[in-house]
């Protein structure tokens, strides 16, 4: 029923193929899992990998373990957070697709920032570009940086679902973003580039308008996933 899984990420991939299993009807709402014993055997784990993918579904609402019972899987109408299996996230498709993805919703936070931006937020979007360009003068790879100027960004628009979601999908591209900045670096012409994207956005939200924001953003973004290829990551 299982595949076997690799060392890496084993309880966050077990969690992953219970979770599809559930999903597909071959453990009802209200059934009982497997013991960990019998789930351990499946998956070629240990049983405290089990333990870890079980609390996983338990924090997730999927699954609701029972003392001297076993583990029940609720009902199908339960809230469930957004997930992405780390060890599938790293693969160069799947870190494009994230990037597609965070386009997507970039473009609409740029929209938002630059109409809904006030002069504290403007001043942090501002302060967080300096930083990128001080980190990229002392050496370091800026990635850091690069993630609280998105996330700046994030908070100008006011609309805090925006920074949850930004924030949950930039843990699955440090990894890139990593790899690219450190390819931007021994570029100057790719520096350069990135600095003058981040400036365009800058710019455009700073005069409030949405359209040349959204633009700046995806322009970015599009030119973010060309450098991830030369890299070697696409």
């Amino acid at each position: 029923m299982f595949e076997k899984i690799p060392a890496r990420a084993l309880s966050d991939t077990v969690a992953q193929q219970l979770l599809e299993q559930i999903d597909k009807g071959t453990f009802a709402s209200g059934g009982k899992l497997p013991t960990e014993a019998v789930l351990a055997q499946q998956f070629g784990v240990s049983r405290t990998v089990i333990r870890e993918a079980i609390s996983r579904l338990k924090n997730e609402g999927v699954v609701e373990p029972r003392q001297g019972s076993g583990v029940f899987v609720l009902g199908r109408g339960a809230a469930r957070p957004l997930r992405i299996d780390s060890a599938e996230a790293a693969t160069a498709g799947s870190v494009l697709h994230i990037l597609a993805l965070r386009r997507a919703i970039e473009a609409e936070v740029a929209s938002e920032a630059a109409l809904r931006h006030n002069k504290t937020s403007l001043r942090a979007i501002e302060r967080a570009l300096a930083r990128i360009d001080e980190a990229v003068a002392q050496g370091r790879d800026g990635v850091a940086e690069d993630v609280a100027f998105h996330r700046a960004i994030a908070a100008a628009t006011g609309n805090p679902y925006f920074l949850k979601t930004l924030t949950f999908l930039h843990q699955y591209l440090e990894a890139g973003m990593t790899v690219t900045r450190r390819h931007e670096a021994l570029r100057d012409d790719l520096s350069h580039q990135v600095r003058d994207e981040h400036a365009a956005l800058v710019e455009a939200i700073r005069a409030r308008d949405p359209n040349a924001a959204r633009h700046a953003a995806c322009t970015h973004l599009y030119n973010a996933a060309r450098r991830l290829g030369e890299a070697g990551l696409g």
